[in-house]
């Protein structure tokens, strides 16, 4: 291990082991930490909103992170669509690469896998991503060193507000201490900073963008509230006689302001009161709900990229899809930066505390694995195999996600194979697989494999060894079946026409003697039922 004073973080920050073992930004009751928040969002109006976020553009983020936490707290849809926007990505499977083949270097990546099966991760990753909303986001690592080793413990969500950016850049993280604002001790914080737009971390979050959304959208629903106490209920108009004394004026108007409440009211006999509706109530309240409702698909594009996973829109199941896939690339995005971000300040400083500096680190990736039409995989093999090329047997399995058999364990076999159909005589397919051998490694086929064997085998049989050998050579060479394809069309006048042509003879005969096997077999079947 080289000594102490070597190790510094990406920022340049020496290492400081004393600070790794206890809390530096956890949460003070008198102090600058406190965990109680202040409401900015009350009665708030453009003025306000532009002298909070010019407060933060200026170093002093603490309104404009309290209102990020209100606007969440209070906007039903922003809250929703955010939150699918992080779930998508701390619900995602994590695998860790190793550096190399090198024992060590599987040693280190099989240490941050086990560490990966803690049931808290989900949570701690959903907090990480509370960078998503405010721009950056810190995490304390809190380190166990109590067996003698190094291990992260538990991953610490820290409130945005009990930090700060240094003046002189905007970007570089300050912890707030009651001696002043303090640099952060190296291999002790995880700084997730994902951008909604570039720019300094205060102004690239999405709450800077849906603050404005939330504001209108707030004076939206008042008036809308407002709207509805006004004219969703009859006016109650109460008419008196012309010789009424004051007594009887109260007594009408007392009337006439709790009947919407009380829902019954008395009146003299000489009184009257009526019920005016208004005639607009219906096309007044859709302005108010389309308004909101406009905001709220604005801000879905803003969080997601499109509105359809969230609304019903005209456009059916294409629109729906199309909109998927524009949700999907920010998940992969999200995926990649969250991935950096662990590698960057979890993955290698524990390696580093645990096993000294390395030339190469394990590599945390976050994502869904790309998806391969394994039913075109599996026919190219099953196609080519039999004309030369080789196949490693522990990448079918890898592909298909099957585990390698233990030894001694149950395999599935094929049923025995059915009576032999007209066209082929009988103890044909033993001849082929070359006697006694032969017949049991047939047991151990199914009929469309030996039927493929022997096509081979037969179409190897009339055709020349030089045409073997060249379409072997073709074959083997090919990257892929496209790749295949072209290289035969350049081969065209090169290889021997008339041995081609007694191969694609014999291929046609076979493949239908094939096929009058299967159906007879399929036939017997049916009637031993």
């Amino acid at each position: 291990m080289p000594p102490t004073s070597t190790l510094v973080d990406h920022h340049g920050q020496p290492l400081r082991r004393q600070v790794l073992t206890r809390e530096v930004a956890g949460p003070t009751l008198t102090g600058v930490r406190s965990p109680l928040s202040g409401y900015p969002g009350d009665g708030l109006n453009p003025a306000r909103l532009a002298n909070i976020l010019r407060e933060a553009d200026e170093g002093e983020p603490l309104r404009y992170l309290e209102l990020a936490e209100t606007i969440e707290e209070r906007d039903l849809h922003y809250a929703g669509v955010l939150g699918t926007r992080k779930r998508s990505v701390a619900q995602l499977e994590i695998t860790v690469d190793a550096a190399s083949d090198d024992p060590r270097h599987v040693g280190q990546a099989d240490m941050v896998r086990d560490w990966l099966l803690r049931d808290q991760l989900q949570d701690e990753l959903f907090d990480i991503l509370d960078a998503i909303g405010k721009g950056w986001s810190a995490t304390e690592i809190i380190w166990d060193t109590s067996m003698g080793q190094w291990r992260p413990d538990r991953l610490e969500w820290r409130d945005p507000r009990w930090f700060r950016f240094d003046r002189k850049d905007g970007a570089t993280p300050l912890l707030r201490t009651d001696g002043g604002d303090e640099e952060l001790p190296a291999f002790k914080f995880i700084i997730a900073r994902i951008r909604a737009k570039s720019g300094q971390p205060m102004r690239s979050g999405l709450a800077r963008l849906a603050a404005w959304a939330w504001m209108f959208k707030a004076f939206t629903q008042r008036d809308w509230a407002i709207f509805t106490q006004t004219f969703g209920q009859p006016i109650r108009l109460g008419k008196y006689h012309s010789g009424a004394t004051e007594e009887d004026k109260q007594t009408l108007f007392r009337a006439v302001a709790n009947i919407a409440g009380d829902c019954a009211a008395i009146v003299p006999e000489s009184m009257m009161i009526e019920f005016v509706e208004s005639k607009n109530v219906g096309q007044g309240s859709d302005l108010y709900e389309k308004r909101s409702d406009w905001l709220d698909r604005q801000v879905s594009k803003a969080v997601l990229g499109q509105t359809a996973t969230t609304d019903a829109i005209a456009g059916g199941h294409a629109v729906g899809r199309e909109h998927r896939q524009v949700q999907e690339d920010i998940e992969r995005a999200d995926c990649r930066a969250v991935g950096a971000v662990l590698n960057r300040d979890l993955v290698r400083p524990w390696v580093t505390l645990e096993y000294g500096p390395q030339d190469a680190y394990p590599r945390l990736k976050i994502g869904r694995e790309e998806e391969e039409d394994l039913r075109q995989v599996v026919g190219a093999v099953r196609a080519l195999v039999p004309l030369g090329l080789r196949v490693q047997e522990s990448v079918m399995r890898d592909k298909l996600g099957l585990p390698d058999p233990e030894d001694g364990a149950g395999l599935l076999t094929p049923p025995p194979s059915p009576a032999t159909g007209p066209g082929l005589p009988a103890g044909a397919e033993g001849d082929a697989m070359g006697g006694d051998g032969g017949a049991e490694t047939q047991q151990r086929q199914p009929s469309s494999a030996r039927a493929l064997d022997r096509l081979a085998g037969e179409a190897a049989a009339h055709a020349g060894d030089d045409l073997v050998d060249a379409m072997r050579a073709i074959v083997n060479e090919a990257t892929s079946l496209e790749d295949v394809r072209l290289r035969l069309q350049a081969a065209r006048g090169e290889l021997p026409r008339d041995e081609l042509a007694r191969l694609l003879r014999a291929a046609i005969v076979l493949a239908e003697l094939m096929g009058r096997t299967e159906i007879l077999a399929d036939a017997r079947r049916g009637g031993g039922r």
